[in-house]
């Protein structure tokens, strides 16, 4: 049956190497692409292919990986892809991926796309649980990783809820509290909010840099065994080799700094590291499957990563020096044209206050016109008024007047009658008397009425005034709605800017002040470092009360210990690097 099966497999490849061409699916941490590759090819061919299709040109970081039995394999650069251990089936699956990883990212990672790869998985294998992150430092990753992929933070429309769909913490971080979605969102959008004025480039690079100071950030883990058979861990990463308990993979028991070996070899399943102390011993271990050697050794997981441990130290290559150029440029043209669009967005933002406040005032003056106008209208009703009782007192006055002439005449004809008889004329000098009472008071009357006739044609007069006054008030009104004394440039709707005044003359005189700024903030970063690490305290004190103690996985447990103990990723690299040369002399007992 075996036999047969090898028979079958030996009959598809030959076939496979017949053939002109083969399919390949390349599976990134975006997108998959798939190729059409001659049988010829070698893995560099292909490799080559995928990196000019992505646009990346720090190729040094990255490898095709695929997946083999019960481990994974690189592919080789110098083989053809046929006669390596690739999958059969066609498609050919292969996973593009970074194979090592920068000491600094900040300082090493010039391209965006490189920054980007290197963003998505490391994001990746921090919410797979591949990297052990405390649940401080998760919530301030989970805010730059929105950061990245919303941008500036804004209520209006961030609303609550807008992070329920999104995968942003560990499992374990989230079993580990009492806390529900909506509490987690909103201390995640607490800082957010905090992150405003950054590009997506930024916020990456801040995920990125606070992820490298993660104790398993960029470690390659594999099981080994020493002469006693003893299970340990060996691990792989940018500063050197580990030694590390299995079941603690966070501090090591004692490490190798790459400048510190002088020869790595394996011969059937025995690993040998040789310091390059001759008076230290010479360190050796056992691995149950001769593949984990052929991938640490022959895998250039350990000559990949001390290649460029030394490369670092050494002056950048002519091509490396050229790509800092162009990023440098890249990033000098991008703060110009930032600082352009906030400059429009800033000018625009004001031409839309100046319009707020022509409308303000243009609503302003339409409400006094509107006053001036039932003013004027109630002045002309109350003129009308006045005109009228004007008249009416004018009249009773004439109809007084009569009456007083009436009653003269009337005294008149008593005094003729008076001289017939003594009686009559007692009686006549009563009446006369009488009349000439009452003659006095229509007199009075009528020079009341006439006194209130002319109180009225005074008050006529000054409503006219009034009238004339508000007609006056009126026409101003109007004239400084037509011209309120504004250029004309500033009057709606016609806004209008030039953007001759928003060009930039990019000079050598920038280029420093710019180049001045870079290391300035190369200066600020301690001081940016000693703030994170205070918002990452203050994050962990506001969810340790809801802490599920019982909960706690062992990592976090040694997690805990290191931060009491003040111990970090480098502090602890720094200490089993000097005590790795003692640990060395007697190899039996130490481990």
């Amino acid at each position: 049956m075996a036999s047969a099966l090898a028979a079958k497999m030996g009959f598809n490849s030959l076939m496979r190497k017949q053939a002109r061409n083969f399919n390949v699916r390349i599976c990134t941490m975006e997108s998959d692409m798939e190729f059409s590759c001659e049988v010829k090819w070698k893995g560099k061919d292909l490799f080559d292919l995928v990196c000019r299709t992505l646009g990346l040109r720090e190729t040094w970081f990255f490898g095709l990986r695929y997946d083999i039995k019960d481990t994974v394999a690189w592919l080789k650069m110098e083989k053809k892809v046929l006669d390596q251990e690739v999958p059969k089936e066609e498609p050919i699956t292969l996973h593009f991926l970074a194979k090592f990883y920068p000491e600094n990212a900040e300082e090493e990672l010039v391209q965006d796309i490189t920054q980007h790869l290197f963003f998505l998985q490391v994001k990746k294998k921090i919410l797979e649980e591949e990297i052990h992150c405390p649940p401080e430092a998760s919530v301030l990753l989970a805010s730059y990783a929105v950061h990245a992929k919303y941008g500036d933070y804004d209520p209006s429309v961030h609303n609550p809820g807008f992070l329920a769909e999104e995968d942003l913490l560990p499992k374990r971080v989230i079993n580990l509290y009492q806390m529900t979605a909506e509490m987690w969102e909103e201390r995640i959008t607490a800082c957010y909010a905090e992150h405003r004025g950054r590009t997506r480039d930024e916020a990456e690079m801040e995920y990125l840099k606070i992820a490298q100071d993660l104790d398993m950030y960029g470690v390659n883990y594999f099981l080994i065994r020493n002469k006693k058979g003893t299970d340990l861990l060996l691990g792989v990463d940018a500063l050197g080799l580990h030694i590390y308990e299995p079941d603690n993979r966070l501090t090591p028991k004692c490490s190798f700094p790459w400048n510190e070996i002088r020869n790595i070899s394996y011969s059937d399943k025995e690993f040998t590291i040789k310091p390059l102390d001759k008076k230290t011993n010479v360190f050796k271990f056992n691995s149950s499957r001769l593949r984990v050697n052929k991938l640490v050794i022959l895998g250039y997981l350990c000559i990949g990563n001390h290649d460029l441990f030394m490369r670092r130290r050494r002056v950048d290559s002519l091509e490396v020096q050229q790509m800092k150029a162009q990023a440098r440029e890249e990033r000098a043209r991008k703060q110009v044209e930032r600082q352009r669009l906030q400059r429009e967005k800033q000018l625009r933002e004001e031409a839309e206050r100046a319009r707020d406040e022509l409308e303000r005032r243009l609503m302003q003056l339409q409400d006094e016109a509107h006053m001036a106008n039932e003013a004027l209208l109630r002045s002309e009703q109350t003129a009308d008024l006045l005109a009228e009782k004007a008249q009416i007192a004018e009249e009773e006055a004439k109809l007084l007047a009569q009456k007083a002439a009436e009653a003269e005449t009337e005294m008149q004809r008593i005094k003729v009658t008076a001289i017939r008889g003594q009686e009559e004329r007692r009686l006549m000098e009563q009446k006369m008397l009488e009349a000439e009472m009452l003659a006095l008071k229509m007199a009075e009357e009528s020079e009341r009425r006439a006194k209130e006739a002319e109180q009225l044609k005074q008050d006529l007069q000054e409503a006219k005034e009034s009238e004339r006054r508000a007609k006056h008030k009126l026409l101003e009104i109007t004239t400084r709605q037509a011209s309120p004394g504004l250029p004309p440039d500033s009057m709606p709707p016609d806004l209008s800017f030039s953007r001759e005044n928003l060009s930039f003359d990019f000079k050598d005189t920038d280029m420093k002040r710019l180049s001045m700024e870079i290391e300035k903030e190369k200066v600020e970063y301690m001081e940016k470092s000693k703030h994170l690490q205070e918002q990452l305290n203050e994050l962990k004190t506001e969810i340790e009360s809801l802490k599920l103690k019982e909960r706690e996985t062992p990592l976090d447990i040694i997690h805990n210990k290191n931060t009491e103990q003040g111990t970090s990723k480098h502090s602890n690299f720094k200490k089993v690097a000097i005590s790795s040369a003692a640990c060395m002399v007697d190899t039996r007992y130490t481990l």
